[in-house]
């Protein structure tokens, strides 16, 4: 390992760590049925641990701490591939032993450790919802795909300077205000493997370790499209100025 990749790993490890030992903490603590309150205390128990870990990571690995972010990455043309691969073995790994120490610290797996599931009799309004794996699968994709969205329009683009961080991790927290309920809201492979390997339950992990990766490998693809007609827009504006 070179001294060039290796504090980028580090960064990468330690991040998703954080991220589930709070965020998969907060869930296991508050634990269900208490309502939006109990939501929006996971929601952001998950945002601003990113948050914070994105300012102070974003310099070194640019603050990932999720693979499908690392894959949307990758599709964009921002890093190489083995420097993708690097970070998603960190992330999970990082994963994996937050969701293994959160097992120790709270006397083991029967809180859940934060692990997603799919919702079932859900009270909405006047009906009640079960969530199919298919429609499951739909909104882990929706949800990555604004998280990778976000991430490449600030951080990569460099659109928001300083505030990227800030700007991924509010759109992490409205993803689970919004998805949290029905799905667990990981739209994160790591999220979701960490607590899987701790707790033994690997419930629908072909939906939770796929889903996020398709919904970044799409927003790459629209983000390149949209990068691309706007550099042809500009040369064509530019093309028809006159010379001076």
């Amino acid at each position: 390992m070179s001294n060039r990749i290796a504090p980028k790993l580090l960064a990468e490890f330690i991040g998703t760590f954080a991220l589930i030992f709070i965020g998969a903490g907060a869930g296991a603590v508050v634990g269900d049925g208490v309502g939006l309150p109990g939501l929006i205390a996971i929601a952001f128990a998950h945002g601003l641990t990113v948050m914070a870990f994105a300012f102070a990571y974003g310099s070194v690995s640019g603050g990932h701490f999720n693979p499908s972010v690392t894959v949307g990455v990758l599709a964009a043309g921002a890093m190489s591939a083995g420097e993708a691969v690097g970070y998603i073995v960190s992330q999970l790994i990082g994963g994996v032993a937050g969701a293994l120490l959160l097992k120790t610290v709270l006397g083991g797996a029967a809180t859940g450790l934060g692990m997603p599931a799919l919702a079932h009799n859900l009270a909405l309004g006047a009906t009640t919802l079960t969530v199919t794996p298919w429609a499951g699968f739909v909104i882990e994709a929706v949800l990555a795909f604004f998280l990778v969205t976000v991430v490449l329009s600030t951080a990569v683009a460099g659109r928001a300077g300083s505030l990227a961080p800030l700007a991924i991790g509010m759109t992490l927290t409205l993803n689970i205000i919004m998805g949290g309920a029905l799905t667990g809201a990981a739209f994160n492979p790591a999220r979701a493997l960490g607590p899987m390997v701790a707790t033994g339950n690997f419930s629908d992990a072909w939906l939770y370790l796929s889903a996020p990766i398709v919904g970044a490998i799409v927003a790459a693809i629209l983000h390149t499209g949209l990068v691309r007609l706007a550099h042809e827009g500009m040369a064509a504006a530019a093309a028809r100025t006159p010379a001076e």
